[in-house]
């Protein structure tokens, strides 16, 4: 006679801080967007801030569906914030945001408690020493292309403290001053042969991310896939399931370490979807 396996059925229970899923989630053009990339143009009613410029004025904003995918995601699970957004930009989103953090490209994690993860840190900062001079060696040589052939760049070291004195660069962004996506993207193509004049071995070390008019320089190392693995792997807890979303190809690495994602239907990696043949 053979032996016969009894499995469970489905029993629903109830969700608690300890049973959430985790939500892991890109910002800027994710959950919220500027106005201008809010089309059509919704009545000012059906808009709620999201976040802040420098002077405090309202930047970036939800739309209806936007609120209540937050909302709902604020009830029923661990929201942790993935983003580009440094240890001061993050301050000026209106959100409240009670878990873990992985800020400045997965460079800086931040705990529950709002206390930088030392052991991150550490690695991070170490990896960043050896790195300070090639930085500082491309911010210079872009600012020279940028001036001889009036390219209109607005160029922006991004560094932080890591709890030490000194600031540590961590990475270049590029804007178009006229937000002419076009030339950005032009300019970008020819990154890596120009900027592999002065450091030979720049796409070893180096990756290019271009979103938009957001371009990003960084060291291989800084990447939020590596934050989230560490996360992951570290502090969360490994029986509850891990949801992902992001916006951008550069966010594909991280979401595709999770157990599911998803992306707005609009964007980098919405558009790049589109282009499969799935006929």
């Amino acid at each position: 006679m053979h032996n016969i396996t009894i499995y469970d059925t489905f029993t629903p229970y109830a969700l608690s801080p300890q049973n959430r899923p985790y939500a892991l989630m890109d910002l800027d053009d994710t959950l919220f967007q500027t106005l201008r990339k809010i089309q059509p143009q919704p009545l000012s009613d059906n808009l709620t801030v999201a976040s802040v410029n420098k002077q405090g004025k309202a930047l970036s904003f939800f739309s209806k569906k936007q609120h209540h995918f937050f909302n709902w995601l604020s009830q029923t699970t661990e929201l942790i914030p993935v983003t580009a957004r440094d240890s001061n930009e993050i301050l000026r989103v209106k959100l409240p945001f009670h878990s873990w953090q992985v800020l400045t490209h997965g460079a800086v994690i931040v705990s529950p408690k709002q206390q930088i993860d030392s052991v991150w840190q550490q690695q991070i900062y170490t990896q960043l020493n050896d790195f300070q001079d090639n930085i500082l060696t491309i911010n210079q040589f872009i600012t020279q292309i940028n001036q001889q052939q009036a390219l209109e760049l607005q160029l922006t070291l991004h560094d932080d403290k890591f709890n030490h004195n000194d600031r540590t660069l961590i990475y270049l962004a590029i804007k178009h001053k006229q937000r002419n996506e076009t030339k950005l993207a032009n300019f970008c193509q020819q990154l890596p042969t120009i900027l592999s004049t002065v450091l030979p071995n720049f796409t070893d070390d180096f990756y290019i991310h271009l979103n938009t008019n957001n371009l990003a320089i960084l060291p291989k190392f800084i990447h939020k896939k590596h934050a989230v693995n560490y996360l992951l792997h570290q502090h969360l807890d490994k029986n509850r399931p891990c949801f992902g979303f992001g916006d951008s190809v550069a966010d594909l690495p991280f979401l595709q370490i999770l157990d599911w994602y998803g992306t707005p239907n609009r964007g980098q990696l919405h558009t790049q979807f589109a282009k499969i043949d799935n006929r």
